[in-house]
């Protein structure tokens, strides 16, 4: 069952500055309907982190934040333990960062800079040089090109009944010609709608869903053999491919940067 949460505000940033937040939380984990005064930024060190922003789902896994300007209503919920991070942002500071909800890349530069602050607590930056720092993030954000959600949703009736049966197995390999004859329709058309509701081709969705699917397996300690098995590909080089493509680092590399052990699995 959801654990249901009342989302506690933290300070508000003053003098044009940032709020940095960070917390583990559990599985299962909702939290309610709230928004904030100025734009926040959330990430993941670990798990995945799904918000529904004015009424858009948007999922994203460690390599992307989610971007919420100022006074926009959201809900978040955990399926798994996240190590979850937020940047608050003064709106004077917001004005270089997108207008609306959308994902942005997190570089290594603002992964390094969130890291740093996490490791001496630093919540508000007050030295002028945390303040540089600081300053630094909301650039390197602002360089950030926005994304379409990673793994976007649609209430089309054609394709929902065909992205949930993926997502219930994601080691499915049907073509979608062979969806398309299940749906009594063709493979162009599908083609069509994906590419107008999802603004990605088929395969590509699939391959953000396994990719998805996968950092929950390595977590629990799955070898990236069993993983590759469990998502129906035929060999392992195939999964890894895959994972480089998405995450721009090897499985194991992915497991060695985050302490995870195989065969060990983490609540």
């Amino acid at each position: 069952m959801s654990d249901l949460q009342h989302y506690a505000l933290p300070l508000a940033p003053s003098d044009g500055t940032i709020y940095i937040h960070s917390e583990e939380i559990a599985p299962e984990t909702t939290f309610q309907s709230h928004r904030h005064p100025w734009g926040q930024l959330n990430m993941v060190d670990s798990g995945v982190v799904e918000l529904t922003v004015a009424g858009e789902v948007f999922l994203s896994p460690p390599q992307y934040a989610i971007w919420i300007p100022a006074d926009i209503e959201h809900t978040s919920y955990s399926r798994q333990r996240v190590a979850y991070r937020a940047v608050y942002v003064n709106q004077d500071w917001a004005r270089t960062l997108p207008d609306a909800p959308c994902m942005l890349m997190v570089s290594p530069l603002v992964r390094a800079i969130m890291a740093d602050f996490a490791g001496r607590e630093v919540d508000i930056p007050k030295t002028p040089a945390d303040r540089r720092l600081a300053r630094v993030l909301v650039d390197q954000l602002a360089l950030a090109e926005p994304l379409a959600a990673y793994l976007p949703s649609t209430s089309d009736p054609m394709l929902t009944p065909i992205l949930e049966a993926l997502q219930a197995d994601p080691a499915n390999n049907d073509t979608l010609a062979q969806w398309a004859r299940r749906r009594h329709t063709t493979e162009r058309t599908l083609a069509r709608r994906c590419q107008r509701e999802l603004r990605m081709s088929f395969s590509d969705w699939r391959s953000r869903l396994r990719f998805l699917t996968s950092l929950g397996m390595l977590k629990k300690g799955l070898s990236v053999k069993e993983v590759a098995l469990e998502l129906g590909y035929s060999s392992s080089s195939a999964f890894i491919t895959l994972f480089r493509r998405h995450a721009g680092t090897s499985p194991e590399q992915y497991r060695r940067t985050r302490g995870l052990k195989e065969g060990r699995a983490l609540e």
